[in-house]
């Protein structure tokens, strides 16, 4: 039966969530407690819970109070977060001239590096000359000190020439388009993306991995909203940053661009676009792509006309409204523009209009210019079938044209590298001149044979022997005064009168720069005394510059080849403005064993008959099976003789003498004529030898062989410091050399500390080669 509660609660006072009925169940069977025994209370204490409660309700109350007022100050900031963040991911806040300066910023920011570059050039040149002068000071001045001193003058002298022109021309911004701007700020969202996703996966896998981490994020979560609640970030563009308000990101001038719109004054709503040459099918086209291309890289072009279609690409004639057309030629506006075209490296050819000063003519190559189509086969000429005053088919032009001119009175030099085809160009010509009746050939090589495939069809050959190349050419200076004896007897005139009778001879020399000292010499004396005696020199080098030619000689011969080669031999032999007019030898690609690449191309200046123009020619090659062939039949046939005209020189004793010594065995290949050295570079030599030949040996080591020598010549500074004994044996050294006219002069050794002077073993052997 249940039994009513000992305190049964107070039927007025009601709980919060209803009335609370305590009872209690017995078990029938429970015996209940005991007599004696006091019963427990298993009654709650009523009111402690019932205030136990109200306390809980109010503390409850009060959570929730503030629980709604942080709320109301932090939701509000949280809910502005997003989109500040979005306006911080799209860098809204930073305005389309910002964006524009920023993008210009970059190439100025070049072009200021490349004039503290080359300031910073001039100053370490002007430094490395104060130090050249000041060891001059302190130990004199030799050979090799001297043309060092040269060189580094000419050097500074180019760079300051250079900062001059790069600091005369203003930096010009080019303005970036709408779209590119666009472009830029999206990159730069995606980049912020791209960041600030890999940063909320790895915070999130954190707290998915240890919850009680947000526990310390919650205040700054809210404390975070609070502050932007209060301080909301205004999403607007913002002032442009003070290192970007220099005058050359200025916007352009209203002025300048409502007028012109983009240089040349074309539309500013018209697509400039660069795009393809390739992607050209019409002459239309082709002419609006190199429009576009040269508008792109701020060329102030008027109009492209006379586009034509050609089977090797396109050519166009290009007039502009400012500046010049050589400025195509320079090094960064030459690549922009096969960039833009897509072109090969070497594939565009601007060439100047003599006309007009405001146009040129650019041919864009997308195959190579020679097919065997256009070139054709070398011409077959009779024995004796010409004269030499006549002119010769060798080759073509790139637009067709025949490279045909005749070789009197030319004074000709061919520069071209190993494998660029300067051999075979001589050997063309070689073979015009043994098919003429009024000119015989003398063939002169000091390392090679030369154009002698032709075989007996030359006339002389001097070949891998100084003392005959030295012979025949002091011969041909012997002949020359007779020849001027014979014009003025005859009454003939300021040249030779050419004839079979009287024939022109025409000596082809290759590989100039290796020949010796004296043969130099000798060859620079005929050049400029044998064009009007009809001894015409042509000559070939892998180098145009005088410290290979031996003089500055080049650029008085009348004819000039190029075939590939470096910038300062072109520049050298044209002149400083030959680059910027188009006479790019030092694009093209000399022959390998494996591809012909570009051998055989040549660029002309000064040849009879043919305009001067930077444009590229292609020389029929002359095989060697075909060269014997021919030289056979025509030395068959018969060679201009020449004894008549040597018989009223009074010098045939002294052409057959020249002839039997020629006839003689010459030295086995890589060996020399015995020839007895100065003592003092025997000495010399023999140190090498005995140290091992090394690379070089300083004053301080050649100085126990010269005392051993002579002690008492070379032995008079030991008792001096080492600085002054080596500064006197470094004098006693020079004046020496002086004495038995060796050209050799003694170098800092840079590969020691200190930079010692002394000789290196490849000079010296050089040296003992010019005595040979």
């Amino acid at each position: 039966m249940p039994r009513r509660p000992r305190n049964p609660p107070d039927s007025t006072e009601l709980a919060p969530f209803g009335e609370l009925v305590f009872a209690e169940l017995v078990d029938d069977d429970d015996p209940g407690p005991q007599q004696g025994e006091q019963a427990p209370r298993t009654a709650p204490n009523t009111p402690r819970l019932r205030q136990l409660r109200a306390a809980a309700r109010r503390v409850a109350h009060c959570a929730r109070t503030a629980a709604c007022a942080i709320a109301g100050h932090v939701l509000p900031g949280l809910r502005h977060a997003l989109p500040a963040a979005r306006h911080w991911l799209r860098a809204g806040y930073m305005s389309d001239d910002e964006i524009r300066r920023r993008i210009i910023n970059k190439p100025l920011e070049a072009d200021l590096a490349r004039r503290h570059e080359a300031r910073t050039a001039v100053r370490r040149l002007e430094n490395r000359m104060r130090r050249r002068l000041e060891d001059v000071a302190a130990y004199g001045l030799d050979a090799s000190e001297k043309q060092t001193i040269r060189n580094l003058s000419l050097e500074l002298r180019r760079r300051r020439n250079g900062l001059a022109a790069l600091q005369s021309v203003p930096f010009t911004a080019e303005q970036p388009t709408d779209e590119q701007i666009r472009r830029a700020r999206s990159l730069r969202a995606f980049g912020r993306f791209s960041t600030l996703v890999p940063i909320l996966g790895a915070a999130g896998a954190v707290a998915a991995s240890a919850p009680s981490v947000l526990l310390g994020a919650a205040p700054l979560l809210v404390a975070g909203g609070w502050w932007l609640t209060y301080h909301p970030l205004e999403l607007v563009e913002r002032p442009i940053p003070e290192d970007l308000l220099l005058p050359e990101l200025a916007p352009p001038a209203l002025e300048s661009t409502v007028t012109s719109g983009t240089p040349g004054g074309n539309d500013p709503q018209e697509d400039l676009t660069p795009f393809p040459i390739a992607q050209a099918t019409t002459p239309e086209e082709a002419g609006e792509a190199l429009r576009r291309a040269l508008l792109h890289e701020r060329q102030d072009v008027a109009q492209v006309t006379e586009v034509t279609k050609e089977a090797w690409g396109w050519s166009a004639r290009a007039t502009f409204n400012t500046g010049t057309p050589d400025d195509l030629n320079k090094d960064d506006t030459y690549k922009g523009l096969i960039t833009l075209l897509r072109l090969r490296r070497n594939g565009l050819l601007i060439e100047g209009d003599p006309d007009a000063g405001e146009a040129c003519t650019v041919r864009m190559m997308q195959r190579s210019p020679f097919s065997p189509e256009l070139v054709g086969d070398v011409p077959y000429r009779a024995p004796l079938s010409m004269s030499i005053t006549e002119p010769a088919d060798y080759g073509v032009s790139m637009d067709a044209k025949p490279l045909f001119f005749a070789l009197a009175g030319l004074m000709l030099l061919m520069v071209a590298d190993s494998g660029a085809g300067k051999s075979g160009v001589m050997l063309a010509m070689a073979e015009v001149v043994t098919a003429c009746r009024d000119a015989a050939a003398f063939n002169l090589d000091p390392v090679g044979t030369g154009v002698g495939d032709l075989g007996e069809a030359i006339t002389l050959n001097a070949c891998m022997d100084d003392e005959k190349i030295v012979a025949t050419l002091q011969f041909l200076l012997t002949l020359c005064s007779a020849r001027a004896r014979l014009r003025a007897r005859y009454g003939w005139g300021n040249k030779w009168r050419v004839s079979p009778e009287h024939p022109a001879i025409v000596v082809l020399v290759d590989e100039w720069a290796q020949l010796a000292a004296q043969a130099k010499a000798l060859l620079i004396r005929l050049l400029l005394v044998g064009r009007k005696e009809a001894i015409w020199v042509i000559g070939g080098s892998q180098f145009g510059t005088k410290d290979w030619l031996g003089e500055a000689v080049g650029p008085k011969l009348s004819g000039k080849l190029f075939g590939s080669c470096r910038r300062v031999d072109v520049t050298e032999l044209l002149g400083g403005g030959a680059l910027a007019e188009g006479y790019r030898a030092d694009l093209l690609r000399a022959a390998t064993h494996t591809e012909v690449n570009d051998a055989g191309q040549i660029y002309a200046q000064g040849l009879p008959g043919v305009p001067d123009r930077p444009v590229r020619y292609k020389v029929r090659e002359v095989t060697a099976a075909y060269a014997a062939q021919i030289g056979a039949e025509r030395a068959a046939a018969g060679l201009p003789d020449l004894t008549h005209t040597l018989a009223e020189a009074a010098l045939v004793d002294e052409w057959r003498a020249l002839l039997d010594f020629l006839a003689a065995d010459a030295p086995a290949e890589g060996q020399h004529r015995s020839v007895e050295l100065p003592d003092f570079v025997r000495v010399l030599r023999e140190a090498f030898t005995r140290e091992g030949d090394p690379a070089y040996l300083t004053y301080d080591q050649l100085h126990p062989y010269l005392r051993a020598y002579d002690a008492e010549r070379w032995g008079r500074w030991d008792d001096k410091s080492d600085i002054d004994r080596i500064r006197e044996l470094g004098k006693a050294v020079r004046r020496e050399l002086d004495v038995v006219q060796v050209k050799l002069s003694s170098e800092r050794i840079r590969e020691l500390d200190g930079a010692p002077r002394g000789f290196y073993l490849s000079a010296l052997e050089e040296a003992v080669e010019d005595l040979r």
